[in-house]
């Protein structure tokens, strides 16, 4: 019997009370469509616009910015002046979608709703962990036609189980060292990353190497490809790419494709071949416009407008690796167009200039960086296969820990 079992059969064995989300904690504003007997007091935060967060972050400093969104940062208590806050903080965007975060120490906030724990009876973060397990409910009270807003009326009568503080405490102990473990496993996994990034980026300078360099036009032909919309997806048929998933689903290469069409709106569309390359010519930001996967499949598929089929006569995973490496990114930086969507100028994609070794030598480069590549990206092996176990052994450990037998009424 564990720890906490042996807490709960000592101080609740006939279940825990639940009470309501309002009961348990005290927010920084007060909310229209909301009783004024569930809101009895607030507890005041300061708050920063979006753009001034950024603005203050710094490195190695020692100062949280809370945003809504994933932008992590920090400042210094110089930089913040008068917009320092500190305390023990849950906090729900108030507009976008359901980013609940929790942070205990000194902070600089922007555009959250923030709770505190009503008393030393509730453990904050125990309450915060709830939160995430019931996250898909927690987004349910967002809603809007454009940026959404939490409804927070349904929020604050969100029924959460509470237990004794002893066996909260000992709870939020355990998913702590699971949070703990799998943040080990993802810097780790953040650091052979950098370190592959920069292998490759190195082996594909032929620094010191004669090797020729010629322009991707010189070495295949870019066509583009034609009419498939998402509207023409079928459950089965004649595979396809759309330009949209080659950054949002596909990796470097691939042998089958998420979706497909009918055959006879095949006949109409351009097709790539196994080692064709297949580029998204259209993004919403430079890092993935031009973002490119390799075919491998041994049937033809179909591509759509605003992608680009690179035909050639190199090693496929090679050509596809340079596509990846930091010159690209540059280049593409350089020529990149367009405010909310991003292309290259007319004609610079075939200008981008490549170092062209032999076959054999291509093919040697780019089978060691496919082994790389694997390591550090393939979630069915190595790291990325043990992060992915352990989230779903502490998704699992949490919704067991988090699920309490309910006192019985009367």
């Amino acid at each position: 019997m564990s720890r906490i079992d042996e807490l709960i059969e000592e101080l609740c064995p006939n279940g825990v009370n639940y009470k309501e989300l309002c009961q348990i904690t005290i927010w920084d504003k007060r909310f229209n469509g909301v009783p004024n007997s569930k809101q009895l007091k607030t507890f005041s935060f300061k708050h920063v616009s979006a753009a001034h967060l950024k603005q203050l972050n710094i490195k190695n400093g020692n100062i949280k910015l809370l945003s809504t969104g994933k932008f992590q940062g920090w400042t210094s208590e110089i930089l913040a002046e008068d917009n320092l806050n500190f305390g023990e903080v849950i906090t729900i965007p108030s507009g976008g979608s359901a980013n609940i975060k929790y942070y205990n120490g000194k902070f600089v906030d922007s555009g959250n709703i923030l709770a505190v724990a009503i008393d030393q009876n509730v453990n904050l973060k125990f309450v915060y962990y709830f939160l995430l397990q019931n996250i898909i409910k927690v987004e349910s009270c967002f809603r809007g036609s454009g940026v959404k807003h939490p409804n927070m009326a349904e929020l604050l009568n969100f029924q959460v189980p509470m237990p004794p503080i002893e066996i909260q405490n000992e709870i939020v102990k355990t998913l702590d060292l699971f949070t703990e473990l799998e943040t080990e496993l993802e810097t780790e996994l953040e650091a052979r990353k950098t370190q592959y990034t920069h292998y490759r980026d190195s082996l594909l300078r032929f620094a010191g190497k004669e090797v020729e360099w010629k322009s991707l036009g010189e070495i295949g032909e870019f066509i583009r490809g034609n009419g498939l919309q998402k509207k023409d997806f079928t459950e089965s048929g004649i595979g396809c790419i759309h330009y949209g998933q080659i950054y949002t689903y596909y990796g470097t290469s691939a042998t089958q494709t998420k979706s497909f069409v009918s055959p006879i709106l095949a006949k109409k569309l351009r097709k790539a071949s196994k080692n064709d390359l297949i580029i998204a010519g259209v993004s919403e930001n430079v890092e993935d416009v031009c973002k490119a996967v390799v075919w491998l499949g041994e049937e033809d598929i179909c591509i759509s407008g605003d992608a680009f089929i690179f035909k050639h006569k190199q090693n496929a995973m090679y050509i596809g690796y340079l596509l990846q490496t930091k010159s690209f990114l540059e280049f593409k930086k350089k020529y990149a167009q367009g405010a909310k969507v991003t292309r290259l100028q007319s004609g610079r994609l075939p200008q981008f200039k490549v170092p062209i070794p032999s076959l054999k030598e291509q093919e040697r480069v780019a089978s060691i960086l496919v082994k790389f590549d694997t390591l550090v990206n393939d979630i069915s092996i190595g790291l990325p296969a043990e992060i992915e176990g352990r989230r779903k052994q502490y998704e699992y450990y949490r919704n067991c820990l988090l699920t309490f037998k309910e006192v019985a009424n009367g």
